[in-house]
């Protein structure tokens, strides 16, 4: 799940650099990557950084065919608060409902951060890509000290199997982790 290991940068990249990117664009940005490239483990991680710089934050994840954002906005975001809407997924919206969400977050001084997997109109914020080499960063960083179930190998073996969807690629590790664990 997004969030449960730390977003991994590329050398020279840092969530504050991010953040202050996002500042500095008037708290407007977009995140674009492929599918399962880390952009929800990214937000997980700039969201508590967010709010450290004073800004409310407001998560909307969006999934497969979800058209709209599914919650009235007026109802929803304290548009006396200083704050980001924040959705993952943007790129689910039809054209009405993004050009509603930033019209809202336009009169209302509000930011706005997305997820999408192609440029959506927004400042860009940063481009997510996957490398096996990452992708086995991440599953060392799991496995810790204990005894190391999965090897490079394995994690280059899957990692193309599912055709560098780091998402798949994880889940599908861990769950051959469990069998080698159990000796199967």
């Amino acid at each position: 799940r997004p969030g449960a290991v730390e977003y991994v940068f590329p050398k020279g990249e840092n969530a504050q650099r991010m953040v202050d990117r996002l500042q500095a664009s008037g708290w407007r940005g977009e995140i674009v990557g492929p599918h399962g490239s880390g952009k929800s483990a990214l937000l997980a991680t700039l969201i508590p950084l967010l709010e450290q710089a004073g800004r409310k934050t407001l998560l909307i994840e969006l999934h497969d065919g979800q058209r709209r954002i599914g919650v009235n906005l007026e109802d929803t975001v304290d548009v006396d608060t200083p704050a980001v809407l924040v959705i993952d997924g943007y790129e689910q919206l039809g054209r009405l409902s993004r050009w509603k969400v930033k019209r809202f977050c336009r009169q209302h001084r509000l930011g706005l951060l997305v997820t999408a997997h192609t440029p959506v109109g927004l400042p860009d914020l940063f481009e997510t890509t996957v490398t096996v080499e990452l992708a086995q960063k991440i599953v060392e960083q799991l496995q810790g000290e204990s005894a190391r179930c999965v090897t490079a190998e394995d994690v280059a073996l899957r990692f193309s199997h599912h055709k560098g969807d780091l998402r798949e690629t994880l889940f599908d590790l861990y769950d051959f982790h469990q069998q080698r664990r159990r000796g199967q």
